[in-house]
Order: structure tokens, then sequence, then C-alpha cells
């Protein structure tokens, strides 16, 4: 799986030290890709070339040289591919020099990985000079040792030759260097090599994010949800754990549960989230949450000051990022169980209170993670994402005071099929289409009470006191 986001316990061992990091230029550093893509289209339409997405895609492949060149011996564009190549460097230049610029926060993150004394590199199909103008530009110049262009490496970055070569001009050991890239085929080579890999994806390049995130540790939508904090706790590894790690994230409700109920969920969890003002619910109910994710813009000084007397580990996000705070102590759930080889059984609370369309988007990201068989705790109600790849059952009528409660089976995809017995009203494996309320206001009338959905997605609600 690939994460937006990691975290690690705090009792960890630390972590092996990132000693290099490899970055890609164009849409990665610089947001140039839609002035390469006018480029090469520009080129198409000038010589009645039709754009198909298998030509732009090849074209990509290409080193800036080899891309000339291609132009003039596939397409006879040109008087060679020497003359195309001396006329496209002015064209580049002038777009580096005045309309490109670099990434929001990317200037803040290799401050940060300078500063911990990580040897950096740029490897780029672009020629080196270009390169150059570009994150001269931008006044990055300095923070990189060499400006590799991969025609120097014999090899493009669809094979594995172009960061060996890199690998080898930073002295770095492969275990602890990164790669930063933005195209998918150079995000895939890097991370089949075994290199930790991250992902910069944006809205407006076109990129598969399915594919990216097959193919990456972290993907990551900007530079304001990467730190040297992060990846650092991304490298760290635990040995296996055998099981299930049950983890509890107490989330940032303006109307939180309890603290007694947060105090019996976190003493039957493995491992506790706080996400964001989760913290001060963890705090008010005397639980030290293993860590603290989010970014901290509802967070007290005192409790951030509590949680750092605490030993609570922490990783920090700016306020203008792609991910909510739910969502990335989710994923950094989901990140510590798999580094400890067990299955996540996720649970949440302080989540739904408050806010009618935050209680929507929790119950999004509860279906997101429908194969950890994940549960909303809170003190009026609890909530189960139930599905065949996850959790399919639930044994209603076995939670405390669940006789005589209300429950209601919410479908979130069409025809989600679904049974029930032990209640009020039964169903047999009835056929219900997204957001039916035929499973509304249900009745348990028996501890044998059961509810299973057998195909598609159920958000099934017990609507009682305290359920734990």
């Amino acid at each position: 799986m690939s994460d937006s986001t990691a975290c690690g316990a705090r009792d960890a061992a630390p972590g092996p030290t990132i000693t290099g990091a490899i970055f890609d230029c164009d849409g990665t550093l610089v947001d140039s890709m839609p002035m390469w893509h006018a480029l090469v289209e520009d080129a198409f339409d000038a010589h009645g070339i039709p754009k198909t997405d298998e030509l732009l895609a090849e074209a990509e492949t290409y080193n800036f040289d080899d891309m000339c060149f291609w132009f003039h011996e596939r397409f006879g564009i040109g008087e060679s591919g020497e003359a195309i190549l001396a006329e496209m460097r002015k064209v580049v230049q002038g777009h580096y020099l005045h309309d490109i610029s670099l990434f929001a926060g990317c200037r803040r993150f290799l401050d940060e990985l300078r500063a911990a004394g990580v040897r950096m590199v740029v490897l780029s199909a672009t020629t080196e000079p270009e390169v150059r103008v570009a994150l001269s530009a931008q006044g990055i110049e300095g923070y990189f040792e060499r400006v590799i262009q991969t025609s120097e490496t014999g090899s493009d970055k669809e094979h594995p030759a172009a960061y060996e070569y890199a690998l080898a001009a930073l002295g770095t050991d492969a275990r602890s260097t990164w790669v930063f890239e933005d195209a998918p085929f150079a995000v895939r080579t890097a991370y089949r090599m075994g290199l930790k890999t991250v992902c910069l994806h944006n809205d407006h390049d076109g990129r598969d994010q399915a594919f990216c995130e097959r193919n990456s540790d972290i993907l990551a939508h900007g530079y304001g949800e990467l730190s040297l904090s992060l990846l650092e706790d991304y490298a760290r590894q635990d040995g296996p754990t055998e099981g299930v790690l049950r983890a509890l994230v107490v989330d940032g409700s303006p109307e939180p549960s309890s603290p007694a109920l947060v105090g019996a969920l976190a003493g039957r969890s493995d491992y506790v989230i706080a996400a964001d003002r989760g913290a001060h619910a963890c705090r008010e109910a005397g639980v030290v949450p293993h860590m603290l994710c989010g970014d901290a813009d509802s967070i007290g000084a005192d409790v951030l000051a509590w949680a750092g007397e605490t030993g609570a580990a922490q990783i920090r996000y700016p306020q203008e990022k792609y991910a909510t705070d739910l969502a990335l102590a989710i994923a950094c759930a989901r990140h510590e169980a798999a580094r400890r080889g067990a299955a996540l059984e996720l649970t949440l609370t302080c989540a739904s209170g408050g806010r009618p369309d935050h209680a929507l988007a929790v119950v999004g990201q509860l279906a997101a993670a429908a194969d950890a068989g994940p549960r909303l705790v809170e003190d009026a109600l609890e909530c189960r994402i139930l599905s065949p790849e996850g959790v399919s059952s639930w044994a209603v009528g076995a939670s405390p005071h669940a006789v005589g409660a209300t429950f209601s089976a919410i479908p979130l995809v069409a025809d989600t099929v679904v049974s029930e017995r032990g209640m009020r009203w039964n169903l047999e494996e009835r056929s219900l289409s997204l957001l039916a309320d035929e499973g509304v206001s249900n009745v348990v009338s028996s501890e044998d009470a059961v509810v299973t959905c057998h195909e598609g997605l159920l958000a099934a609600f017990l609507l009682s006191s305290v359920t734990e």
C-alpha cells in the first residue's frame, strides 16, 4: 500500500538516518510540466502530426536531447536533431526564467533536508544547462551537489541504471536514500528497485493517481504533506508482530465523546492516534497517545506542551494541505499495522458530533478503510462498515444495551445486498440502492440480532447509550 503519511510508536528504536535524496526537476521541484506538454503539442500541431495519447506518452519518456532527435528522425521535423535542440533550448530557458515557479513548500522542505545533512542531487531528463537555469531562477541551485542528465547515465528513467548512477554519484546507501518523482514511469522504476519513493502528485498534470499510489511508498499532493520527520518515521522498521493491531483514532470533533468512553476505548487498543484537536480529548481522558498528527490549527499551546512532555510522537502538517487530519491519522494507523506485519482493526471516536458535513465525511473515511473492519464509537452511537472485503457481519444484539435500541442500515453503494435477523423488521438478502432508507429506524429485538452485508458496502448504526 502507498500512504500519504506514516507514523511510528513512541517507544520504538530510532529509524535509520536519511542520508541521500534524488530529485527530479520538472513537475517535482518546479511546476513546468504544462510548459513541456505545450512544447510537444505545439511541435505536433505545427507539422500536422496527430496528438495521440501514445505519442505524447512516448515523448515524455525521452530525455530532452533524444526527444529533439526523435522529432527529426521519426517525423522529419527541422533540418536536423541538433537544429531542433538548439531552437527548443532557447524557448525552454526563456520559460524557466520568466514563467515557471517553484512548487509551494519546496524550499522549506529542502531547507529541512539540508539542515539535517542530507546529500541531494537532481536527476533529470532535461539537459543540464536548462536544469541549472530553472534551479538558479528559483534560487535553489545551491541545495544540490550535482545536476545529472539522464543521457549522462546511458539510460532513461524507465530503467534502473539511471538511478544506480545517481546513487553512485551521491555515495549514499540505497536503504537510506529517497527518490522524489512525479512521472508515473519514473516512480515505478525507483519503487521496483526498492528505493524509498515519494510521488509528488498534482491535479493538473493528468497523472494516474491510483497507479502512482501503487508504485510509491508515499504519495503527496504537495510539499505541505512532507517533512523530514515523516520520512524518518516511515524509514524506521520494527520487528513483525503477529495478529491484529487494534488502532484507535481520537478525532477532533467539536462535540467530543466523553472522557470515560475515550478511556475505555484506549484501554482496549494497542495503538492510539490523536488527530489534531483529538489531543484535547485524550488529555481530558488521561490517555497518552502514541502519535499526534495534524496541522495543530485547533490545539492549544498547553495541550501541545502536554503531548511533548508525555513523549507522544508528533508529525506536523501545514494548514494548507490536501488531506484532512482524520485521513492522515487513518493512513498513520494503516502504515503502523503494515510495518508490524499485522492486520488493522480500526476504531474512531470524537469524530461525528457538531458538524453534519464532517459526519458524512467521517463515514466516507470509514468506507475507504472497509478492509480494516472500521467502526465509529461515540457515546450515543456505534457505526460499523460491513463489506465482504472486510468484516461482513455484526452481531448487533450482543452489544451492551442493544435490545430495544434503534438500528439503521444505510447502503453506501448501489446494489448492496443485506440480511438482518433478530430485528423488529428483518431482511433476507435484500438488494438496496445507494443511500436507500429501507433500513432506517429498525429496532433490535433479540440478543441474537445480526446484520450481514453479502455484497456492496453497508454503514450499520446502533443508536443507544454508550456501547463500550
